[in-house]
């Protein structure tokens, strides 16, 4: 088992650099994210059309049903947030880390599990806490 943040989620969506990697966990583990990586994503893809011009829409559309279809064939789980709210709020409170990646660093916590991550930082402090991290 392992936990996607929404970084590494949106790298294999996006066909980024290492995505081969992303796409050998969610085809080898199981794999739990959270509700709002789901948003984060889809928030990517959108930047990628309005922003930086390298999407078009339709392939947007494609993105955001390939998101869709990872869920729905459950090849990743999807947890509310909610349920870790106040853990992760404590840690971004004691640590300086967003209250997102603490999110998701408390649920591999409570899972007892490693994190599929791009971001550093947050992998840092994971580590920290005892979790590992894997920085695609």
């Amino acid at each position: 088992m392992i936990v996607i943040d929404a970084s590494a989620l949106a790298k294999y969506i996006l066909g980024e650099e290492q995505w081969e990697t992303v796409a050998q966990y969610l085809e080898q583990e199981r794999v739990l994210t959270l509700g709002m990586a789901l948003v984060e994503v889809l928030n990517v893809v959108r930047k990628a059309v309005h922003i930086h011009k390298l999407l078009s829409r339709d392939v947007a559309r494609e993105k955001y049903l390939a998101l869709k279809k990872l869920v729905e064939n459950e090849v990743i789980e999807v947890e509310n947030e909610v349920k870790y709210l106040e853990k992760a709020f404590n840690l971004a409170l004691s640590t300086g880390i967003t209250v997102y990646d603490a999110l998701y660093i408390v649920q591999a916590m409570e899972h007892k599990t490693q994190l599929l991550t791009s971001d550093r930082g947050q992998a840092e402090v994971a580590k920290n806490l005892g979790v590992t991290a894997v920085i695609v």
